[in-house]
C-alpha cells in the first residue's frame, strides 16, 4: 500500500479515537451544583437533569485526559474471536423460535419477544456512532442484523441521547409494526418524532405506563446527556422495567453504580432478567461516573433484585480503555462470587437468541 495511503487512514484512524472519546470530558461534572427548580424532582434543574443524590461523579485533570486521548488516538484495533458473531442464517434461524425470548444484536442493542410483542432497545445498528461518518468511534463487531432486517416492531425503548444507543439511521430504517409505539427519556421526543410511530411517549423517571399490551416503568441511571456542543445534560437518561403478565425485565441504560440502586429495590420488585452494562469503564477516574465495571454491574443485580443477569454494551465498539474481551470474563466471576449460578449469568454471542 501507498505509503500516503497508510498516512491517510492513520489519520483518520486517530481523528476517530479522540471522538470517540470526546463524550466523556464532561461528565465530571455531570449536573453537579446546578440550581433545582422549586417544587420538581431533585434531579431536574434549572438547565436539564442531574444524576440522583449520592451518585459517583467522574474526576481527572487535564493530564488524565490528555493521556486518555493520547491512548485512544494510538491504539491499535484488537483481535476478535471468530465465533464472536454468528452467522446471518443461524440469526434467523434463532428469531423463527416461537415464544418469549431474547436476541442481543451487539452493544446494547437487543430484540425482545415478549407477550406477543416485539421490543427493540437502543437499535445503534450503523457502523458509526457519530453525527458525521466516516468520522468519529467505528465498531469492530457488525451487528447481528441492519435495522431493515429486523422483523416488524411493537416497541422501542431509548435509554439516552448518545450516537451508540439514540442511531437515527437505524431509527429511519426500522420495519414497524402497525400502531408501533416509541418510550424515551424526557426530552427526545423530536428525535424519533415523525418516524412512524403511531406514539412517542416521554417518560421522567419512575413514570409507569401501559404500552403495547406490556408495562413500562422509567427507572433512574447514573449517567449523562450529550449529542451537540451546548446540550450537556439538556435531555433526561434512564433505564427501563418491563413486565407482562409472566415475566419481568430490567433494561439497564449506561449508568454507573450508585445508591440510588439499593434503594429501588423495594419500589420495584424485582425481575426475572436483567440487561445489565459491563463495558467502558477503564480508566476509573474518568469513568466512575458514568459506566459500571462487571463488578458494578453484578451488584445492581444483586440489589434490584435480579434473578438472572444479561451482559449489554460490551464486544462491539471501543470506547475506553480496558481489553476488548476483559469484560465477560470478570463479569462471569463477579457473578459466580455473588452466588450466581452460572446458568443464570448470560454472555451472548452477537446474533444469538435464548428463551426467557
Amino acid at each position: 500500500m501507498p505509503l500516503r495511503s497508510l498516512s491517510h487512514k492513520k489519520t483518520r484512524r486517530t481523528v476517530n479515537r479522540w471522538l470517540a472519546a470526546l463524550p466523556f470530558v464532561v461528565t465530571s461534572c455531570a449536573g453537579a451544583g446546578a440550581p433545582v427548580l422549586d417544587g420538581r424532582p431533585v434531579h431536574h434543574t434549572a438547565n436539564g437533569f442531574r444524576n440522583p443524590p449520592g451518585s459517583p461523579e467522574s474526576g481527572g485533570d487535564f493530564s488524565d485526559w490528555a493521556g486518555f486521548f493520547w491512548r485512544n488516538a494510538n491504539r491499535s484495533d484488537g483481535a476478535m474471536p471468530a465465533d464472536h458473531i454468528l452467522p446471518k442464517q443461524s440469526v434467523l434461524q434463532g428469531l423463527a423460535v416461537e415464544g418469549q425470548r431474547i436476541t442481543w444484536l451487539g452493544h446494547a442493542s437487543f430484540l425482545i419477544r415478549l407477550a406477543g410483542k416485539t421490543i427493540v432497545t437502543d437499535p445503534f445498528l450503523s457502523d458509526y456512532a457519530s453525527p458525521i461518518p466516516p468520522l468519529g468511534p467505528k465498531r469492530f463487531a457488525p451487528p447481528a442484523l441492519r435495522a431493515k432486517e429486523l422483523p416488524p416492531v411493537d416497541l422501542l425503548l431509548l435509554t439516552h441521547n448518545h450516537y451508540d444507543h439514540l442511531d437515527l439511521p437505524s431509527l429511519d430504517a426500522l420495519p414497524l409494526a402497525s400502531g408501533a409505539h416509541a418510550v424515551v427519556p424526557l426530552g427526545l421526543r423530536e428525535y424519533v418524532a415523525g418516524r412512524g410511530f403511531a406514539e412517542v411517549i416521554e417518560m421522567d423517571w419512575h413514570d409507569q405506563i401501559a404500552v403495547a399490551g406490556l408495562t413500562v416503568r422509567a427507572i433512574p441511571a447514573i449517567h449523562m446527556s450529550k449529542r451537540g456542543l451546548f446540550d450537556r445534560n439538556r435531555t433526561l437518561w434512564t433505564g427501563y422495567g418491563l413486565r407482562s403478565e409472566r415475566n419481568g425485565i430490567y433494561v439497564a441504560g449506561d449508568t454507573a453504580y450508585g445508591p440510588i440502586f439499593k434503594q429501588l429495590h423495594s419500589e420495584l420488585g424485582g425481575f426475572d432478567l436483567g440487561l445489565v452494562p459491563i463495558g467502558a469503564y477503564e480508566p476509573r477516574l474518568l469513568m466512575r461516573g458514568v459506566h459500571t465495571t462487571p463488578e458494578e454491574a453484578v451488584a445492581i443485580g444483586n440489589d434490584l433484585g435480579i434473578k438472572r443477569l444479561v451482559a449489554k454494551h460490551w464486544g462491539t465498539i471501543q470506547l475506553t480503555d480496558e481489553p476488548l474481551f476483559e469484560p465477560p470474563e470478570r463479569f462471569r466471576r463477579a457473578a459466580r462470587d455473588t452466588g450466581y449460578a452460572d446458568d443464570d449469568v448470560w454472555v451472548m454471542k452477537i446474533g444469538e437468541t435464548r428463551s426467557i
